[in-house]
């Protein structure tokens, strides 16, 4: 159990195209789908959103081909639920098909107190750590991961 903890998740995705552009048509077609599907998961706590109801008008970077998806789960397993056992994967296996091959950490994951709404500019902070740094308690992935915090001397780990 992460008592009071929830965990982040951001990642950025590089687009081969505009989202207008019809080779990203079935992407955009499950935008919605997908992110009422996460919102409605067990475990799901938030996700980054403007007004039209999702982020991809949202570019943090020099690059506007980069979009993000940001969201804060309960725990690593709901989030790995979501991600890799519901109908989430299906649209995922296609990734490649819309996404352009990055070589740099474009995924990282941390723990936020459970009244804690992260900003962009603070996972950008988590997903740079994460590339300069690798895998740590203050920014870490799926495959190296790292528990909650488990009392107030380690906080200023995962805020």
């Amino acid at each position: 159990m992460n008592d009071g903890w929830h965990l982040a998740q951001y990642n950025l995705a590089k687009l081969r195209k505009p989202l207008t552009d019809p080779l990203l048509a079935d992407f955009v077609s499950e935008i919605d789908r997908v992110n009422h599907l996460g919102d409605a998961s067990p475990g799901f706590v938030w996700r980054h959103q403007t007004a039209e109801g999702n982020s991809t008008s949202v570019r943090p970077r020099e690059d506007e081909s980069i979009i993000i998806n940001f969201t804060v789960w309960e725990s690593i397993d709901a989030l790995f639920e979501f991600t890799y056992h519901s109908d989430h994967v299906e649209v995922y296996r296609k990734r490649r098909k819309w996404f352009e091959h990055v070589d740099w950490q474009y995924l990282v994951l941390w723990w936020v107190r459970a009244d804690h709404i992260p900003t962009v500019e603070e996972a950008e902070e988590r997903l740079l750590h994460l590339n300069e740094y690798g895998a740590t308690p203050h920014a870490f992935t799926f495959k190296e991961r790292f528990p909650a915090p488990v009392d107030a001397a380690t906080e200023n780990v995962a805020q």
